[in-house]
C-alpha cells in the first residue's frame, strides 16, 4: 500500500509565529495520528496546511505521489476531509442534506447524486446515532449533535485521508467513545489514514497508533504511541508536571 501523505522538510507559521521547521512526515494507509500541542501552538493550522487551506513557505506536500498544490480542489477533496474545530451552520440544511454534501465531490452536474449516494449518507447518519433526525435542521440540534452531523458529513466523504480538528469537541464521554471507535473502524476499512487534533493526552493514546508533538520554536517529535509517552516527554510537551497512571495494561496521565 503507498504512502497517503508526504510532508519534506516543511516550514509553516501563522502571524510570524513558527508552528514547524523542516518537518519530514509520512502518513500511511490504516495509520491513526494524533497531532498534540499546547493550545496555540498550531495544531489547526497544520491541519489546513495537509489539504491545501493554509500556504506554507518552504517544503513539499505530496498527496497519493503527486505534488498538493498541484492538484485540483475537487480531487483533493475526494482523497481528503477536514472537520473544522468551529463549523457554523450557514444554511438552513436538514441533516440528511448537510450529511450528503458529503457526497458532492464524488457527483457531477450531469450524474448528479445517486441511489448509493443516499445509501452511504444513511448508513453514516445511523453509525453517528442520528436515525429519526434526518428531516431536522441543523441550526435545532444541540451542539453534540451537531459535530456527530459534521462527522457524518465526512464519513459520508469516504476520502483516504481524515484530517479531525478537536473531534471530542461538545461530545459527553459515551458520545466520544462511539464517535472514535466508529470513525477509526470506517478508516481502517477502506484503507484510509486519520490525523487528529487532539487537546486530550489519554484519548491519543486510547485511541491512535502515532503520535506527533508540536513543541515550541517550531520543534516536532513523532513515532508510535509506545515510544512517545514517557512522563518525561508529555511533562515537555505540556509545560507542566503530570502524574502518570497504570492500569490493566493502560495508561493515563493526570495534571498537578
Amino acid at each position: 500500500m503507498s504512502t497517503i501523505l508526504k510532508v519534506e522538510q516543511l516550514q509553516l507559521s501563522i502571524a510570524g509565529k513558527r508552528i514547524c521547521t523542516g518537518l519530514d512526515w509520512k502518513i500511511e494507509p490504516q495509520q491513526i495520528w494524533g497531532v498534540l500541542g499546547v493550545n496555540g501552538i498550531g495544531k489547526s493550522t497544520l491541519l489546513q496546511a495537509l489539504c491545501g487551506l493554509q500556504p506554507i513557505e518552504h517544503g513539499e506536500i505530496s498527496l497519493q505521489q503527486q505534488p498538493l498544490q498541484q492538484l485540483k480542489r475537487r480531487d483533493i477533496a475526494r482523497a481528503v476531509a477536514l472537520l473544522f474545530q468551529h463549523q457554523d451552520d450557514i444554511f438552513p440544511a436538514t441533516v440528511l442534506e448537510q450529511v450528503m454534501m458529503g457526497r458532492h465531490p464524488h457527483t457531477t452536474l450531469l450524474k448528479g447524486e445517486q441511489p448509493e449516494d443516499f445509501k452511504i449518507a444513511e448508513q453514516v447518519i445511523v453509525a453517528m446515532g442520528l436515525s429519526g433526525m434526518e428531516l431536522r435542521t441543523v441550526d435545532t440540534l444541540s451542539g453534540g449533535e451537531r459535530r456527530r452531523v459534521a462527522l457524518a458529513t465526512i464519513l459520508a466523504q469516504q476520502p483516504r485521508l481524515y484530517l479531525l480538528d478537536e473531534p471530542e469537541a461538545h461530545l459527553d464521554p459515551k458520545h466520544q467513545k462511539v464517535i472514535f471507535n466508529k470513525v477509526v473502524e470506517q478508516a481502517r476499512t477502506q484503507q484510509a489514514a486519520l490525523v487528529m487534533a487532539l487537546h486530550d493526552i489519554n484519548l491519543a493514546i486510547h485511541h491512535c497508533t502515532h503520535l506527533l508533538m508540536l513543541l515550541k520554536g517550531g520543534e516536532a517529535v513523532q513515532g508510535e504511541v509506545k515510544e512517545m509517552v514517557s512522563q518525561q516527554q508529555i511533562e515537555q510537551l505540556y509545560g507542566t508536571e503530570m502524574v502518570r497512571i497504570e492500569q490493566n495494561g493502560q495508561i493515563a496521565y493526570l495534571a498537578l
